[in-house]
């Protein structure tokens, strides 16, 4: 195992599969773009690979991150080391190619057994590591719903054991467009209430 990255050398090889998935205009791909940037400056390998349901707010979007300590030879990953879930739709969807002894990460305001009415929520999730987070909901608390991703990227860095060592403000100023950039603050408190709530 490499010990500062937490990517070990198993079956899985040197790469972790990580994919992000829910609603248009849930920050579904900037929260991909997030883990990606703190991949690169931890001096990893990585790949991000985007996906539109439709290209409206509202419609499905996910994506796909690879990250390894060599160079990665595609961005598609079919069994996923981790699952980072905003609905239950895309619970349903993409639960069953997480391996065994993997990560789901959910946003417990929209996804889980009492909300995701298929009556096999608990058994989906049997055998992996499952981590409920209050993403929207800490949000509002926040202010805006918007904050979600942030909260859920506190959250899934505290859990991941991917990053050693990288400056969030610093992969903020990457990911937001320049006119946001006065609401970084607001960004770094949603992150830091994740980590702290998970």
């Amino acid at each position: 195992m490499d010990k500062t990255t937490g990517i070990q050398r198993d079956a899985n090889g040197t790469e972790k599969g990580i994919l992000v998935a829910g609603s248009g205009g849930q920050g579904i791909l900037l929260l991909g773009q997030m883990i990606a940037y703190a991949a690169l400056q931890s001096g990893l390998e990585v790949t991000w690979f985007p996906s539109y349901g439709a290209e409206m707010r509202g419609g499905t979007a996910n994506c796909t991150i690879v990250i390894g300590t060599e160079p990665i030879g595609s961005p598609i990953v079919k069994t996923l080391d981790m699952l980072i879930v905003f609905n239950c739709p895309s619970f349903k969807r993409f639960i069953g190619r997480v391996r065994k002894g993997g990560k789901v990460f959910y946003d417990s305001t929209f996804v889980g057994p009492d909300i995701c009415q298929d009556g096999d929520f608990l058994k989906h999730v049997n055998g992996l590591d499952h981590f409920s987070i209050r993403s929207t909901s800490t949000a509002k608390e926040i202010g805006s719903s918007k904050y979600a991703n942030m909260v859920m990227f506190g959250a899934f860095i505290r859990h991941s054991g991917l990053f050693p060592d990288f400056s969030t403000e610093e992969v903020l100023k990457r990911v937001l467009p320049p006119r946001h950039h006065h609401l970084i603050k607001q960004n770094l408190d949603a992150i830091r209430q994740g980590y702290e709530a998970s």
